[in-house]
């Protein structure tokens, strides 16, 4: 299929030889603001998809002349992309849906259903459909090594720095980089070093996990027995970072003793190590990185104005999370595959009550603590944080009505110690309606399998 069809705009498709079956649907579907493409037979959807036509999910009855709704989804289930699959039928029973899903199907509806289920399956398959395909294209962009891959999103404000930084990235000016606690600023100079193909090599130092005393020789480095305790000559890091980049986190905790001297370096191109006399000359681009307003710093004293000029050469902004919510759970999904990787667990895919909550989430520490959030979901631990941020309205009939389910069923699955059946034989609940109310509430079974209920969230 075309991938660079918007994931929002895909149309659902509709198989079925009833004439008013397909009809009554696609009016519905319709005023439900869905593209919908119907089709009298499966082989004609089949083949369209075949040929890459753009969909959605497919929709298909399953008493079918020819190829029938069962046939249908196998052979789907062959291309490298297959659309998430509804099967409908009046003659459904057990062993039917049981094989429709072992098949592969996202979901089996008996007729006769209220049309409002069958949108509500439709528009959760569409976002399952949404998400496999901006992973298709993550995927695409991590082998092609681009900006895309490093700088994840399509919000405005993160789209714009990325043509910043590729606009910057293959000159030698030195740039600050703006943005709060977790927001990605390592990862800017990264792209700034890697898409400018600098063959030196990238240096970082966190300005402000180094003690005051040790500063300049992280900087400037020292011969042995320039001061107690300095055993062995060692390079400081502007002569080791010379003919590529420096990357100097929390710069505003540089003392201003080091200040003068970094900026007589950047400006002079060249440096002394503690204990010598010798000038070596140094050729490197600096990256600085704040959370701060260094002129307004500069203005209390607490930086020197002049070395903010020298570093500031150009600046780039990160958008905080909590601007680029349309972002979330693209990058939620991309920090789940890394973490499943990392941890060895099996990849899982977020529902969309999930997405929801994290859509609400004010997000303090950024894609720190989104990344954070993706591990503890990958080793099946609760967030805290989510039951709140699911409620829509503190106080309202629907946040009570799920806090008090949320609490059913965490009481039942603490006490039976995680064992899925038996809270499915006490609650009488269908499996699949357990995994979806788990996944509303952000349960995980892991959580409970050892006998001991978990705090409930705040």
């Amino acid at each position: 299929m075309n991938h660079d069809v918007c994931p929002d705009t895909l149309p659902i498709w509709l198989v079925d030889d009833d004439a008013d079956v397909r009809e009554s649907l696609s009016q519905w579907l319709e005023i439900s603001e869905l593209a919908v493409r119907a089709f009298a037979r499966g082989q004609a959807a089949l083949e369209a998809l075949q040929a890459g036509d753009a969909c959605g999910v497919l929709v298909s009855d399953v008493k079918m002349p020819g190829l029938d709704g069962l046939a249908l989804l196998r052979a789907l289930q062959a291309l490298d992309d297959p659309p998430p699959v509804i099967l409908i039928s009046g003659h459904g029973d057990v062993p039917m849906a049981v094989e429709a899903m072992q098949a592969g199907a996202w979901d089996f509806v008996e007729k006769p259903f209220e049309p409002e289920r069958l949108e509500e399956c439709v528009r959760r398959g569409l976002e399952r459909r949404r998400l496999a395909l901006e992973n298709r294209r993550l995927r695409e962009a991590l082998r092609e090594g681009s900006l895309a891959a490093r700088l994840l999103g399509q919000a405005p404000g993160i789209v714009r720095l990325r043509q910043q930084v590729a606009n910057l990235a293959t000159t030698r000016a030195n740039v600050l980089v703006l943005g709060e606690t977790g927001s990605g600023k390592e990862v800017v100079a990264r792209c700034l070093h890697e898409a400018g193909g600098t063959k030196g090599p990238f240096v970082a130092l966190n300005c402000g996990a180094i003690a005051s005393e040790l500063i300049e020789s992280e900087l400037f480095g020292h011969e042995k027995g320039a001061f107690t305790g300095a055993s062995e000559r060692r390079i400081g890091t502007l002569e080791h970072a010379s003919g590529g980049t420096l990357f100097l986190d929390e710069v505003e905790s540089l003392p201003l003793a080091a200040q003068v001297k970094l900026l007589r370096a950047l400006q002079e191109g060249e440096i002394t190590r503690l204990g010598s006399n010798a000038v070596r000359g140094v050729d490197l681009r600096v990256v600085a990185a704040t959370k701060v307003d260094l002129l307004a710093l500069a203005a209390e004293g607490g930086f020197r104005e002049d070395l903010y000029y020298r570093l500031a050469i150009a600046e780039l902004t990160i958008p905080p999370l909590r601007e680029r919510r349309e972002d979330i759970p693209l990058l939620f999904q991309h920090f789940c595959h890394q973490a499943a990787e990392v941890h060895q667990r099996p990849p899982q895919e977020p529902e969309g009550g999930l997405l929801a909550a994290l859509g609400r989430h004010p997000w303090p520490g950024n894609l720190r603590e989104l990344r954070n959030a993706a591990t503890r979901f990958i080793l099946g631990l609760e967030l805290p944080w989510l039951a709140a941020d699911a409620a829509p309205e503190e106080g309202s009939l629907a946040a009570q009505l799920a806090a008090f389910e949320a609490a059913l069923l965490r009481e039942a699955l603490s006490r039976h110690g995680g064992n899925i059946q038996a809270v499915l034989e006490e609650l009488e609940l269908p499996r699949r309606t357990l995994n979806q109310k788990m996944q509303k509430h952000g349960l995980r079974r892991e959580a409970f399998t050892g006998g001991v209920e978990p705090p409930t969230p705040a």
